[in-house]
């Protein structure tokens, strides 16, 4: 029956193309795109058929022969736009549709060609539609007002963001310039999660409602866990055993770091050359050239008889195709379920074909990570995804890029559209006019008549080629030893005076950091505590954490774990399972050193990092290492019924604490893009909403209870 509601040129393009049938989301799918006027979120795994789901149903309900871009796709990537053009227009050139990529890197003809004659499908990306609505908005007038679908790909990727955010903003804005018939939505993901589906919805809905369509059909997985124990390189051992498991295979690596991924990929290559190997062995991230990438991707994709290896990071996490593998190795843990998900979908992407899933250990908390990862994924829970009402960074942002764009407009106009855009509908009025004071003292609005139009100030943001992201690139501080510069490394909140960093094959200890200079100041570190390498990955949640302490005393799994994988965890178990806890309740293992305590908190990346600013507060000495969720307290006076009631009252202080106060901590708006900008009251704010945890933190104190191993 779904067959039959396509139009006959999309129906031609399913015959040629031999399908047997189709797949249970494109046949869910293409009933109800049809058959209502809602926005739809369609779900299912990888490799299920999803943007066949949403363009089958969505080419046929269109007229093509209505002036302007009827479909617009909006994708995360430009290489996932490259992607899919290819797809789209093999699809759309059964029906004489023109197709067109337009972003930074897109062929200039083809845009012209599109604003020539507007029509058809456009693929671009959130930061050209900002550029677009900024620059040119008569051209964003011509092209959008009479959009009929937009198609979001990799939904996920910007829920919870400040890109997904921005999008948000965006979309109110495309919607806007549309009269008659609201423009309809489409999202597709494979890695929502039950528990975010609101989310989802909540991100699409404006005047239609959405509804989730879910394809449950499950893919068997294949899942061992092996274990070597490495230093700061590789060691031949390591790389000859994952040599000797992928030598024969398709496969993708993720080492979590650009270098640890060029590290594995010289290595094996040169162990492949030894042993008279393939040479097909490629690293794939965002340092590596374009074309480079866009090569790798193409080999993967055509190649059919060789065996491969690419290295890489989240630059492969997404959908773009690069055909059949048979393996994904995650050398170390993944930092969320959601991450261990979508790496693992790329594997076993043939109809009935298994996904093999390596998870190889380097050290035994991560390696105990990736268990808990693994069980939870087992069990269907996915990281709730974070929702930020009040984005005061992106207000100022929008403020600024709607001035752009109108050339001037009224402050009541300007008030209208901010509270009627979907991304704005928790801020107060009140709270958006003293924005709005606040921007025109600074001088970054100007009032002219009674108009309202960017400001000396709002002008040098505006003319940026910065301007159009809201997303932050990783902030470089300069390292300075003796008045020489030794390098730079990425800012980080761990990243603070007292703290011990690699850099340039030695360990310096941070003696002064400059956050507006962007400077720090080192010496050489003798005091043997563990080095950071710089940057923060993404924050673990904590019922990942909570599922690490479980394990620590539960049985082993021993079917999909190896000897030495068994070994490096009941060694890491011993002492702790020394403790005994209470099942089901908030019990902790802490143990007692001649020189302090370990406190094993065993919850989430950001309560942690509220923790340590509590530390902080109270002037307590402490080391901390979020891999292990563990506190290292100096001095026996700091035993539990001390020091955990002792933060608990630092809550109240931290709260009332003004902008310098929190900088002194180390929490800075210099982590937000445009959060830098805001008037101090609104970026205390925003560093207790989004750098903290208050609330999972106040919660964690007052029912936490630690136990002595």
């Amino acid at each position: 029956m779904a067959y039959e509601l396509l139009s006959e040129p999309v129906r031609r393009y399913i015959r040629e193309k031999k399908w047997e049938a189709l797949r249970p989301i494109q046949d869910a799918a293409i009933k109800a795109i049809m058959g209502s006027d809602g926005h739809y979120i369609l779900a299912s795994r990888t490799a299920s058929g999803k943007t066949e789901a949403a363009f089958l149903p969505v080419l046929s309900s269109v007229d093509f022969r209505e002036k302007g871009v009827q479909v617009l796709y909006i994708s995360p990537l430009i290489a996932l736009i490259n992607d899919q053009f290819l797809r789209c227009e093999a699809l759309c050139r059964h029906m004489d549709v023109l197709v067109t990529k337009w972003h930074g890197e897109a062929n200039q003809s083809g845009k012209k060609r599109l604003l020539a004659d507007p029509q058809g499908v456009m693929l671009i990306t959130p930061e050209s539609i900002e550029a677009m609505l900024v620059n040119h908005p008569g051209r964003a007038r011509q092209l959008f007002s009479n959009l009929k679908f937009i198609i979001i790909d990799e939904i996920h990727a910007f829920l919870g963001t400040d890109r997904g955010r921005h999008l948000q903003s965006l979309l109110s804005r495309i919607c806007g310039l549309k009269a008659g018939a609201p423009v309809r939505i489409v999202g597709l993901s494979a890695t929502i999660g039950d528990e975010n589906f609101q989310v989802a919805k909540r991100f699409i809905e404006n005047v239609l409602p959405a509804k989730v369509l879910i394809d449950r059909t499950a893919k068997e997985n294949l899942v061992s866990l092996k274990f070597s124990h490495e230093g700061t390189e590789f060691s031949v051992g390591f790389i000859e055993s994952l040599y000797e498991l992928t030598k024969d295979k398709k496969v993708l690596i993720f080492p979590n770091a650009r270098g640890r991924a060029e590290e594995i990929a010289v290595k094996l290559s040169g162990t492949a050359a030894r042993k008279k190997g393939h040479s097909f062995y490629f690293s794939h991230h965002s340092s590596v050239d374009k074309d480079l990438r866009e090569y790798v991707e193409n080999f993967a994709r055509t190649n059919e008889r060789h065996p491969f290896c690419i290295c890489c990071t989240s630059t492969l996490e997404l959908g773009i195709d690069i055909g059949t593998v048979d393996m994904v190795v995650q050398i170390d843990s993944s930092n969320s379920v959601a991450s261990l998900v979508q790496r693992m979908g790329r594997a076993g992407r043939r109809e009935g074909a298994k996904s093999e899933l390596l998870l190889y250990g380097t050290r035994p908390w991560t390696l105990l990570q990736s268990l808990a990862c693994w069980q939870l994924y087992e069990e269907g829970f996915m990281e709730p995804i974070p929702v930020a009402d009040k984005p005061y960074d992106l207000l100022f942002h929008q403020i600024l890029s709607i001035l752009k764009e109108t050339n001037g407009i009224s402050s009541a106009s300007l008030t209208e559209r901010l509270t009627a855009n979907h991304a704005f509908k928790q801020i107060p009025v009140a709270v958006v006019s003293q924005l709005l004071d606040f921007m025109v003292q600074a001088e970054y609005v100007e009032v002219l008549g009674r108009e309202l139009i960017v400001g000396y100030e709002g002008e040098k943001l505006t003319n940026s080629q910065d301007f159009y992201s809201v997303f932050s690139t990783d902030r470089l501080l300069k390292v300075i030893h003796a008045g020489n510069t030794i390098g730079e490394i990425p800012d980080s909140l761990s990243l603070a005076e007292d703290v011990n960093i690699y850099l340039a094959a030695k360990i310096w200890k941070v003696k002064l950091k400059d956050t507006q200079a962007a400077k720090i100041l080192v010496e050489p570190a003798h005091d043997g505590k563990k080095p950071i390498f710089g940057g923060e990955g993404p924050a673990v949640h904590p019922r990942v954490r909570a599922r690490m302490l479980e394990i620590v005393y539960q049985d082993l799994p021993a079917g999909i774990m190896d000897g030495k994988a068994i070994e490096a965890l009941e060694e890491l178990r011993f002492e702790l399972k020394q403790a005994v806890l209470t099942p089901g309740e908030m019990e902790r293992p802490y143990v007692a050193k001649e020189t302090g305590y370990q406190y094993y908190t065993f919850t989430g990346s950001v309560i942690n990092r509220t923790l340590a600013v509590l530390l902080q507060l109270a002037d307590v000495q402490f080391v901390f290492d979020d891999d292990m969720s563990m506190f290292s307290i100096a001095g026996k006076a700091w035993e539990p019924a001390k020091l955990w009631p002792h933060l608990e009252v630092q809550l109240s202080v931290l709260c009332s604490l003004d902008l310098d106060s929190l900088e002194k901590l180390g929490l800075s708006c210099a982590f937000f893009k445009w959060g830098r900008y805001l008037p101090p009251p609104l970026q205390e704010e925003l560093i207790r909403t989004t750098l903290l945890d208050i609330p999972g933190t106040t919660a964690f104190l007052q029912q936490v209870r630690f136990v002595t191993c």
